[in-house]
């Protein structure tokens, strides 16, 4: 089964400060969040725990590092914008993105190396399963 990787926006940003800092002790995490979020020091504990439960982060002997990746919740979110907003089709969201975002022509380069790095990948496995 998936794991949920739903972060809210507080969970998130929380999030972001633990995969610029980490491995963090989690006193100075405390320091980290009053300065960027503002938050008390029990507020800091609180969401650690919850997401330490969740499998998103691990506290051990007061050292705080992830478990979930930043590209992984990433990843999630970007796939449940699609599934819910586009059912499903990214080339309607690409669609929709172009009519608010012009791309530079460094963007359009770097979205057609992965759009073909995805259709070698694709291939590939294609193949595979065709030998197996």
């Amino acid at each position: 089964m998936a794991r949920d990787l739903k972060l809210f926006d507080a969970e998130y940003r929380f999030a972001l400060v633990v995969w610029e800092n980490e491995p963090v002790h989690s006193r100075r995490l405390t320091e980290l969040c009053a300065d960027a979020l503002g938050w008390k020091r029990a507020t800091t504990y609180t969401v650690l725990r919850k997401l330490c439960e969740r499998g998103i982060f691990r506290n051990e002997k007061a050292i705080v590092t992830s478990i979930v990746k930043r590209g992984e919740v990433q990843g999630f979110e970007s796939a449940a914008i699609v599934d819910r907003a586009f059912d499903g089709s990214l080339p309607s969201f690409i669609t929709a993105f172009l009519k608010t975002k012009t791309l530079t022509s460094d963007e359009v380069a770097e979205i057609q190396g992965m759009i073909n790095a995805a259709n070698l990948h694709g291939r590939d496995a294609q193949e595979e399963k065709g030998n197996g």
